[in-house]
Order: structure tokens, then sequence, then C-alpha cells
């Protein structure tokens, strides 16, 4: 069974969605999107309720860092 994360976990939720997603700068999701493929990951186990706009620009940056990585 996966650990579980929650929404303070972005950098595991941002290599989790550059795995998942691999190509997608993350630049061009919007965050409504954003919050959907975050709770979709397997494994995630908080309230989806939770989020905040901080929040989800952290795992944004986070997905962004892995994203370029892979450019490389």
């Amino acid at each position: 069974m996966p650990r579980e994360i929650h929404w303070t976990d972005a950098e595991e939720i941002g290599i989790q969605l550059a795995e998942k997603f691999p190509g997608v700068d993350p630049l061009t999701v919007r965050f409504t999107d954003l919050h959907r493929y975050v709770t979709e990951l397997e494994g995630f186990a908080d309230d989806p309720a939770r989020s905040n706009e901080p929040c989800l620009e952290a795992i944004q940056m986070a997905w962004h860092d892995e994203f370029q990585e892979a450019q490389k």
C-alpha cells in the first residue's frame, strides 16, 4: 500500500504528478485541475476541502521543478 500523502507533502505530490503526467508543463495547469489531479493520486488521504492557494502553488512549483529536471 502506498504511503499516505497530504496537502503539505508538496514535494512528494510534485514527484507523483510528474510521473503521472510526463510532458505536461505544470504552469499551464489551472488550479481547479491541479486540485483534482492531487485528490485522485493513489495514497491521497487528506480532506479535499483543506486545500488553499498557497498549498496549490507549492505543489505546482514542486511539480515544475520535476518537470524542468526531466527536460534536461
